[in-house]
């Protein structure tokens, strides 16, 4: 007996332990050579270079860096510990050394791929993956091969997809949606395993079959949604609620589908929406896109009779200096993209989209711009200038009054100082109602008071430009003597059809085309529309074509000016170039040569240069038309010199009767 167990203990137990010490032995090497080794690379580092390190012990991969500034940055990351042996939890037990390749394929009925086997192994609820997956640490490699796995998931199964399969999937899905995970995305080779997640998410969920209750499937983060649908509903809606940034504050969501549209619904169907917190940030990290999602990423699964959607997003910044975006994810291209939706109403808090689900849009959110549209000193330069440039334009008008009879003894003269009045009074208005708007919350609290504000600042602003032009086509007259045969009344009933008509018809032409649509507005501001209708080009074209018109205008006075002056006298010459220098400096900041740098600030408004010099010049405008207009004038400054001289003339004369009045008094009867 004592013999048979020796002879046990050396045939089974003694080349256990060996193994053991071996497998010991071998392990402590590996230590030191991925002690030594991964995450560091050996060598200068040179700009631009690159080197591959294997990852540390216990994961299979490669690790690939950039030198930068004499720094090594790490680009990709395969590192993984999850593959074909251990990923099921009937096999946990088995470790065994990895594969050189792990394939991951999308099914074709042969036992040789995860996926596979996962259908043979479980195909009712998917469920044999799970424990291990969740125990799997979330690093780049684990992250790829997951998501491989559900893209090859919801390409396999085609039918038959329960409220079991879907919790299932959701699980598996919800490890690598984990916020703790963004920033590791950013290191898969594929750049586009984030849209190629939310792809297959998507397309899981539109197999899935509701029966007779509605569907409701809860994780930290993806949250599924489905009920089925007839024409004879009401309204029916979706309400999310999920925490964000690994704090207690919830956002939410809410998909809202209007009863005009359920009746389009010929027969009993079903919708399912799908919520996420952190794929908008996994998108960024993964695709390196410049922009922030600010609210729950929305998916919306609707029959094809439905077109349209209300979606209702929470902001998770509240910035209120930030432009906010309603946009859609173009599952062909991986980009968000403005066409699939437009914005209804926003304020500090929520923005409310509407939307058009689609084949190419599924996915729908906000989107935040990565920069401040607004600065203290541009709010600083703007309402200090507003307030000196209507304190100026008053000045201008009451001068105007002062001395309108001694100026405007001529048709031209008089012409001219009508303009002069106009642009002064038309500015005014405008910044008045600049004003009025700024006091305005925004279009979601007062949308008529902006809609009305919008529109007088639009028509006011529009009718500055096209007094500068009719005063522009007087100093033409004045100096070419084009229209000399027209009478003065059909002249003034020109520029005032000119100055107030024209802008007339295109504001009112702007706010009729946009406003039904809700794309009068900007969804921040009470100022006209750009990323939805592009309702300011209204304004920004016929400003800057009367710039360019003005321009030539010029061109032409200094032309003319100047071939009058060929063969005069010295002295004349000298008049005809103060003429031509008085034209210029008067025309300059009349014309609205400022409205190149608003031009600037649409193209890039992200340069704070552009907009602090269009601030400034724009709001100083009333301050350019009194010293430009009105002071420098030497016939309205003579003007004031008599007023003023006259005043004198009177008090004097005045003090004079009062004084005789008092040495002479009158006596009574005797």
């Amino acid at each position: 007996m004592t013999h048979t167990l020796v002879l046990y203990y050396l045939v089974f137990l003694l080349p256990t332990e060996s193994c053991r010490t071996l497998y010991q032995a071998t392990s402590k090497s590996k230590e030191k050579v991925h002690a030594r080794l991964h995450g560091v690379c050996e060598g200068v580092c040179t700009d631009n270079s690159q080197c591959t390190q294997p990852c540390p012990p216990d994961t299979q991969g490669n690790m690939g860096f950039s030198c930068r500034k004499k720094t090594w940055h790490k680009l990709t990351d395969t590192c993984r510990t999850l593959n074909a042996l251990n990923i099921f939890e009937e096999d946990l037990y088995l470790v065994q050394p990895f594969a050189d390749n792990v394939k991951i394929n999308v099914y074709h009925g042969k036992p040789d791929t995860i996926t596979d086997i996962l259908l043979q192994k479980c195909p009712t609820d998917l469920s044999c993956v799970i424990k291990n997956i969740q125990q799997s640490p979330r690093i780049p490699g684990n992250i790829a091969i997951i998501v491989q796995l559900l893209h090859n998931i919801s390409t396999a199964i085609w039918t038959g997809v329960d409220e079991t399969k879907m919790q299932s999937y959701s699980t598996i899905a919800n490890h690598i949606l984990n916020s703790k995970s963004i920033s590791n995305w950013t290191f898969i080779p594929d750049r586009n395993s984030s849209s190629v997640l939310l792809h297959s998410v998507n397309s899981f969920a539109r197999r899935l079959y509701i029966d007779k209750h509605p569907v409701d499937i809860s994780d930290a983060f993806i949250h599924t949604m489905g009920i089925t649908i007839s024409g004879d509903n009401t309204e029916k809606n979706f309400t999310f609620s999920m925490r964000v940034n690994d704090t207690s504050n919830e956002v939410t969501g809410r998909v809202l589908i209007s009863r005009d549209e359920l009746r389009k619904v010929t027969s009993p169907s079903q919708v399912i929406s799908i919520a996420f917190p952190t794929i908008g940030a996994i998108l960024e990290a993964s695709l390196l896109e410049n922009v922030t999602v600010n609210g729950l990423v929305l998916s919306v699964i609707l029959p094809k009779e439905l077109k349209r959607i209300s979606l209702i997003f929470d902001k998770i910044s509240k910035s209120e200096e930030r432009r906010t975006q309603c946009v859609g994810w173009h599952s062909v291209e991986s980009r968000w993209d403005q066409q699939a939706c437009k914005m209804i109403q926003e304020n500090s808090q929520q923005a409310v989209c509407k939307c058009r689900p689609s084949k190419l849009f599924t996915s729908f959110s906000i989107l935040m711009s990565p920069h401040i549209l607004e600065s203290p000193i541009l709010t600083y330069i703007t309402y200090v200038g507003l307030g000196i440039s209507i304190c100026s334009l008053i000045l201008c008008l009451s001068i105007e009054v002062l001395v309108w009879s001694q100026v405007t003894k001529t048709e031209i003269t008089y012409l001219r100082h009508v303009c002069i009045v106009n642009i002064a009074a038309t500015l005014l208005m405008a910044d008045v109602w600049f004003i009025v708007a700024s006091f305005l919350s925004g279009p979601v609290t007062h949308h008529k008071g902006c809609v009305a504000a919008t529109f007088f600042v639009h028509f006011f602003y529009l009718s500055v430009f096209f007094w500068m032009l009719a005063k522009a086509l007087l100093i033409l007259y004045g100096i070419m003597i084009v229209f000399h045969t027209l009478p003065k009344s059909v002249l003034v009933a020109s520029l005032f059809s000119l100055g107030y008509g024209c802008p007339l018809v295109i504001a009112g032409i702007t706010v009729a085309a946009t406003e039904p649509g809700k794309g009068y507005l900007r969804p921040e501001a009470c100022w006209l529309n750009w990323d939805m209708t592009r309702a300011l080009l209204a304004f920004v074209v016929p400003a800057l074509a009367i710039v360019v018109v003005n321009l030539i205008t010029v061109t032409l006075v200094i032309v003319k000016t100047q071939r009058a002056a060929i063969g005069n006298s010295m002295f004349q010459e000298v008049r005809a170039i103060v003429r031509i220098s008085k034209n210029i400096a008067i025309l300059t900041p009349l014309l609205g040569l400022t409205w190149g740098f608003g031009v600037a600030t649409v193209i890039n408004d992200r340069t704070l240069a552009f907009h602090i010099i269009f601030s400034l010049l724009n709001a100083f405008q009333g301050f350019f038309i009194l010293v430009f207009g009105t002071i420098l004038d030497p016939k309205i400054r003579e003007a004031l010199k008599g007023r003023v001289a006259s005043a004198k003339w009177s008090s004097r004369i005045s003090e004079n009767v009062s004084s005789e009045f008092s040495c002479h008094p009158t006596k009574g009867p005797s």
